[in-house]
Parts: structure tokens; sequence; C-alpha cells
């Protein structure tokens, strides 16, 4: 069973790595969705899961960056 268990979180570390980024980036997504449910602001919602993804990759690369 601890076979198992091991395997099920080196899976699931493949895709959440950094839990805090995984997070973010499902926050952008969801403001993003949300966005675009407003009529005639579907360019809004790009840009703010273009822009915001940045964001979250940028201020994750500095806060991971050796000082």
């Amino acid at each position: 069973m601890k076979m198992v268990v091991t395997a099920w979180r080196e899976l699931i570390g493949l895709f959440v790595d950094d839990g805090r980024l995984a997070l973010s980036i499902v926050a952008v997504v969801v403001i993003a969705a949300l966005l675009s449910l407003v009529p005639g602001a579907a360019l809004a919602a790009g840009g703010v899961l273009m822009f915001g993804c940045l964001g979250v990759l940028i201020a994750n690369v500095v806060r991971a960056s050796p000082r």
C-alpha cells in the first residue's frame, strides 16, 4: 500500500510541483472565465489570462531565484 501512495504522490508531483504556482494559475483562469461571461469582454478576458499567467510566472521565478 505504501508503494501505491508513493507512486500517487510522484504522479501528482509531475503536474503540481509548486502548489502556490498552481493555485495562482487556477485563480487567474477562474477570473478570466468569470470575465468572459460578461458580454463583450472576451478580449479583456484573454488579456487577463495572458498577462495574469505571465505575471504569476514572473513572480514565481523571482521568488525562487537565489538572492
